[in-house]
This record gives C-alpha cells, structure tokens and sequence, in this order.
C-alpha cells in the first residue's frame, strides 16, 4: 500500500462506485480525503458515508450531462476544495451499438461527458496552480481506444476515450511547468457497474466470465486492479512519469486469445 497521501485532497469524477471509489478507497487508506463528483442520490450519499469512517470525505452532486449541474460543480470545486491536489477522471458509461444503429443523442452522451470532465479538470488545475503545490490527475481512457473489438462495437464510445488520451497527452505537456503530472489508465474488460447495464443480470457472471478468454491472463479486471495502478500514477513513485497512457488490460494490447 502507498503511504505518501498524507494530507491529500482528491477530487473523483465518477467516484459513488467502481474504480473512481476504490482508488478514493485506497488514497484515505494511505492518509488523505476525498471528494466524489457524481449523480445525486443513494449510491453517491452511501460512498461517501461508507469513505468518512476512516477519513474525511465530501460529495459534490452533479449530472454530468447537465451542463448547468456541472458549472454548479465548478463553483462547488472552487470554493470548498481548492486544495486538492489530486484528481482522477474515471466517470463513464459504456453501450455498445453498431455505428449504424447510433442516433445523435447515443454520440452526444459520450461528448458531454468528456465535456463535463474537461471544464471540472479546469476548475481542480486553476486549484493546483493558485496552490503552487504541483498535483497529478489521472483519466480514465480504454482499451476501446486503440482498438476496436467484434463482440462489442463501440463507435462513439471509442472515439470519446480516444480523445480522453489526446487530452492526456496535451495536459501532460501544458502543465508539466506547475509541477502537474497528467496520465491515463486504459482498462480492457473491468467487472464494475459499467456492465451491469450492459448484460441482464443473470447473464452478467456468464458474460465475465466469456470475456475472461480475450485477456491472455485469463480474466476479467477489478475495480482494484485498475486502483492499484491509478493510485501509482498519482503517486511520487511516478514522480517521472506524464503523458504515459498505461494500458492495464490483461494483457489485450500484447495479443488477445
């Protein structure tokens, strides 16, 4: 377990489940607080009350697909979290359709959710810079990025995460000068509530397991696994590392079974 949080504010979009919780999970086991950016609601109310037994935890409720919620969620970032210093993208949603089958709402869902993180990730960097403390930020991306799969066509989806890496590699280099490192994990198949609306839930195991096959280390990933190396990147013992997109995949991107 990394011990260096200490003191730390992150900043979670997407953080009431999955690999946004867990990695928020792991950085207030090593010492810091957290904040979860997410639909208002039980799940985002139970994360954070579930989070502030061992620590200090806040939520800031917004839909991301309501650009009104989100400037709300700007104003709420910059007043009372000014000082977090870390922050990690891991909002999303994931329908695979034919790119025949796309109508504009299915492709606009995708964008505005990568328009949401865009201006909240502004709102945290302007935090970051008035600190002078540096900070480092970790999105999200996929594996759906690179390439595209059979089984799971994912047009609008794809092309959003591919532009969550450019993002990556833009920030990386703009920000280097403040002491903000900015990189991206890019997950292949991570058993979190992303799927649940994906497969019924009495085809979800069945499905998990099938999809096992694709990876050569013969299994699905975790909401941990994909924590592990988000909080790495977040890190000092990544303090050399920005721009890099970290495919943690299983082992997809070297070959698929």
């Amino acid at each position: 377990m990394v011990t260096d949080f200490e003191g730390k504010k992150i900043v979670v979009v997407g953080g009431a489940s999955g690999m946004g919780l867990k990695t928020a999970e792991n950085v207030m086991a090593a010492g810091g607080s957290a904040v979860l950016v997410g639909r208002a609601g039980d799940k985002l109310d139970d994360a954070v009350a579930a989070l502030s037994r061992s620590g200090a935890a806040w939520s800031v409720a917004a839909d991301l697909a309501d650009r009104d919620d989100v400037v709300e969620a700007q104003k709420q970032l910059a007043e009372d979290h000014p000082d977090a210093t870390l922050l990690v993208n891991a909002a999303g949603f994931f329908t695979p359709k034919p790119f025949l089958d796309h109508e504009v709402g299915d492709y606009e869902a995708y964008h505005d959710l990568n328009r949401a993180m865009f201006f909240l990730t502004q709102t945290v960097v302007r935090g970051m810079i008035a600190g002078g403390q540096g900070g480092a930020i970790v999105n999200v991306g996929s594996m759906w990025a690179h390439q595209a799969i059979g089984a799971t066509p994912s047009s609008a989806y794809s092309m959003a995460k591919a532009g969550l890496h450019a993002l990556t590699h833009n920030l990386a280099y703009e920000l280097a000068g403040e002491g903000i490192r900015v990189n991206a994990v890019a997950p292949a198949v991570t058993r979190t509530p992303l799927f649940d609306k994906v497969f019924p839930a009495d085809q979800l195991d069945g499905a998990m397991e099938q999809l096992g096959g694709l990876h050569p280390l013969g299994r699905v990933g975790t909401p941990q696994d994909l924590a592990s190396a988000i909080v790495f990147l977040l890190s000092p013992a990544s303090a050399w590392t920005t721009g890099a997109i970290l495919n943690v995949d299983g082992g997809v991107m070297a070959g698929r079974n």
